[in-house]
């Protein structure tokens, strides 16, 4: 909001009008005075108003209200009842997710869960000043199981990839997957990995450190 001029016979009573038509408090404004106001001769001859320029301090959005609203937006459009707990904390903002019909929010392997994280992201991070708002969306403990399910993926294809000295595909990943891949198997002495192709259809391909 740009800003305004108020005036009044004094600073406070310039104050108290700019209040009243903004109408906030005190603490959601600054002011800067542009003229004491003077009562001039006997209260009458040569008086002039006190002036002061307002300003609108920039409101703290709520990240967890607006996360919490666009994904109950899409949740009632999908005929969804869920409730949400979200935690915000040194720059990420985790929502765990719970109710009836969760399969539907975590989609296929996973993909309704990040698309849905995706777009929160967005909205969360949207017109932001300040650092980046990394978020997670969680239901059922869904990120952890697959999690743990890409872990032993990783190490049994790491197995064949030393048995039979041969390099191996695996299926396309999200960037987050494929992360925990090469995390897990950077642990795995005389395994390399990479990442190939282009998203939705990147692969992490496993092989033989060269």
């Amino acid at each position: 909001m740009n800003s305004m001029q108020f005036s009044g016979k004094n600073v406070e009573e310039a104050i108290a009008n700019a209040l009243r038509e903004l109408n906030v408090t005190e603490d959601k404004i600054t002011y800067e005075v542009i003229e004491e106001g003077t009562k001039g001769l006997l209260g009458l001859i040569g008086t002039k108003p006190a002036i002061i320029e307002v300003t609108m301090k920039p409101v703290e959005r709520d990240l967890k209200v607006e996360a919490t609203r666009f994904l109950a937006g899409i949740f009632e459009n999908m005929d969804i009842t869920a409730e949400m707990d979200a935690v915000l904390e040194d720059n990420l903002l985790k929502i765990d997710i719970s109710g009836p019909k969760m399969g539907l929010v975590i989609g296929y392997r996973g993909e309704t869960l990040d698309s849905l994280q995706y777009l929160t992201s967005l909205v969360v991070n949207k017109k932001r000043e300040g650092e980046y708002v990394r978020v997670i969306l969680d239901t059922e403990g869904y990120r952890k199981k697959r999690e743990e399910t890409l872990e032993r993926l990783a190490e049994k294809t790491a197995y064949k990839v030393k048995k039979y000295r041969r390099s191996m595909k695996l299926e396309p990943m999200n960037p987050y997957e494929r992360r925990i891949i090469h995390s897990k198997l950077q642990k795995i002495e005389g395994i390399a990995t990479h990442s190939v192709g282009d998203e939705p259809f990147r692969r992490v391909v496993i092989e033989l450190d060269k």
